[in-house]
């Protein structure tokens, strides 16, 4: 049986499984960031594919990650600018630098398994990264917060690192037999204004990456396993246990037109039905998720208004823009404590909503 065909139970087996491995590895999180104490935001689309603490073999809970449809952001949007500043405060209150990867991603052998939200444009979608790069310069100058433009090649799995001179890059992939040394030199030299302590802590996110390429390319991959299977729309925060290949767009809340992502995801899985590429029978779960942190105070409960609230406002969405894909959806709401990575179910219901209407 494939994981589509237990669905929404796979789901919540999946959460369990991952909150246990969050939980296991908070003494390494603990000593990693003794050594790498460097805060570090990944800006991403909301292609399930994008895993970067798998692609960078990095311990779960590192990379603090901000989704949207082609992982477009704009400083200036309300709900993002207020999560980023509470997310660069808490760093710089605890003495930490802040690093920001700006990422676009595409794949090598075919366009069409590259960036949807940017119809599979990469030099459109790379330019939107730059400019992100440079409105980040603009407001947080040359120190608080470093971003870095990071391209995502989805076939190898490999990291795109471009300088501060963003026609500069390196393709990790092609990265061989070096030594850290002469990594840290090279970084050094990609990197000349960025402080020394980013340098070390980049470097073994650029390890990591070398040896995940490697493996990819060991194991002989079917290339089918990169192409675009999802079967779940993610709405909302707390979704860094749902990164799974082909298994989920995750739209995070941030975009003042949330509709439009959501909206676009909605279709993007009907076509994944038309096509072919996902079983029909088993249906697509609309989950959404909001975050916390406080157990014991309204914070709780104000996750849960807002889960609630983005549930029916995507499920407005779908019915209004996407009605076809309504015999096929399926609800899952809940919150998720962002201490423990434990999703809470609020809602569920597995049988079709045009069952329930």
């Amino acid at each position: 049986m494939g994981k589509i065909d237990k669905g929404i139970d796979f789901l919540l087996d999946l959460n369990i499984r991952h909150s246990s491995t969050y939980m296991d590895l908070a003494l390494e999180r603990r000593r990693y960031r003794g050594e790498h104490p460097t805060e570090i935001a990944a800006l991403k689309c909301m292609d399930g594919r994008l895993n970067l603490p798998v692609m960078t073999q990095t311990t779960v809970g590192i990379i603090q990650p901000f989704r949207n449809l082609g992982g477009k952001f704009e400083l200036g949007w309300p709900f993002f600018q207020a999560s980023l500043d509470q997310w660069v405060q808490y760093s710089i209150s605890r003495g930490r630098h802040c690093m920001v990867f700006v990422t676009y991603h595409y794949a090598r052998g075919d366009k069409h398994r590259g960036c949807r939200g940017f119809n599979y444009d990469t030099q459109q979608a790379r330019d939107t990264a730059i400019n992100l790069k440079d409105q980040f310069d603009r407001v947080y100058g040359k120190g608080a917060v470093i971003p870095i433009v990071c391209g995502i090649e989805t076939d190898l799995e490999a990291l795109i690192l471009h300088g501060e001179d963003s026609d500069q890059s390196v393709d990790l992939s092609d990265v061989h037999e070096t030594s850290e040394f002469e990594l840290v030199e090279f970084l050094r030299l990609l990197y000349s204004t960025i402080p020394e302590q980013i340098i070390r802590d980049l470097l073994p996110l650029v390890l990591g990456n070398i040896r995940h390429v490697a493996e990819i390319r060991a194991s002989n991959r079917a290339i089918e396993d990169s192409e675009h299977k999802e079967w779940v729309l993610g709405v909302g925060r707390g979704f860094d246990w749902l990164h799974l290949i082909n298994t989920a767009f995750i739209v995070g809340p941030f975009d003042p037109n949330l509709s439009f992502a959501i909206e676009t995801a909605a279709k993007l899985l009907k076509g994944n039905i038309d096509e072919g590429r996902v079983d029909s029978t088993n249906g697509i779960v609309l989950l959404t998720s909001a975050a916390y942190r406080d157990t014991g105070g309204p914070e709780h409960n104000l996750a849960k208004e807002k889960a609630y609230f983005l549930s029916q406002f995507a499920q407005k969405i779908i019915q209004k823009d996407v009605p076809d894909l309504l015999p096929y959806l399926q609800i899952l709401t809940g919150c998720t404590d962002l201490n423990t990575r434990k999703f809470e179910v609020l809602e569920r219901h597995s049988d079709t909503l045009t069952s329930r209407v």
